[in-house]
C-alpha cells in the first residue's frame, strides 16, 4: 500500500467532524454503520473515528442518495466499485508479470541463437547463416 493510501485509511476525525464535513447528521453515520456501509475505527475509549476513505465514501453514499438510489443499491454500487478496483489491481500485477515473461522469452531467444551460431563453423557463412535461420 503505498504512502498516500495508508494515510487516507488513517482515523482521524470525531463523529461530529466526520458529520460536518459530510453534511449528514451524526446519527445518520451511525445508521450506516450498523447497515454495514461504513466502518469507522475506535479509539482506545471506544469513540468512532473515520479516516478521510470513510469520508470519501460518506461523500459516494450522500450523492447515490440524492440521486435517488435506496441503500440496498448503494451497497451494490459500492461492492462493485471495491470489485472492480480489485480486478483493475490484478490486471496491472499481470500485465508486470506477462512483460516479465516477454523479457524472459526475449532473453532465452537470444542465448539459444548465440547457441546456434557457436555449433558452426566460422569458416563455412552459407551454414551459419541456415543455423541463423533456422533459429528464428
Amino acid at each position: 500500500m503505498s504512502h498516500s493510501a495508508h494515510d487516507k485509511d488513517k482515523p482521524l476525525y470525531m463523529i461530529s467532524v466526520a458529520a460536518e464535513l459530510t453534511g449528514m447528521h451524526p446519527q445518520t453515520l451511525r445508521v450506516y454503520e450498523q447497515k454495514g456501509l461504513i466502518n469507522p475505527g475506535r479509539s482506545r475509549g471506544n469513540t468512532r473515528l473515520y479516516s478521510q476513505s470513510d469520508i470519501e465514501r460518506l461523500q459516494l453514499i450522500n450523492r447515490l442518495t440524492d440521486e435517488g438510489i435506496n441503500l440496498a443499491g448503494v451497497v451494490r454500487i459500492i461492492d462493485m466499485r471495491e470489485r472492480t478496483r480489485e480486478l483493475e489491481d490484478e490486471i496491472d500485477e499481470l500485465r508486470m508479470k506477462i512483460r516479465e515473461l516477454e523479457g524472459e522469452v526475449h532473453e532465452l531467444r537470444t542465448r539459444e541463437r548465440i547457441t546456434t551460431l557457436a555449433r558452426y563453423d566460422d569458416s563455412n557463412p552459407e551454414q551459419v547463416l541456415r543455423g541463423l535461420l533456422s533459429a528464428e
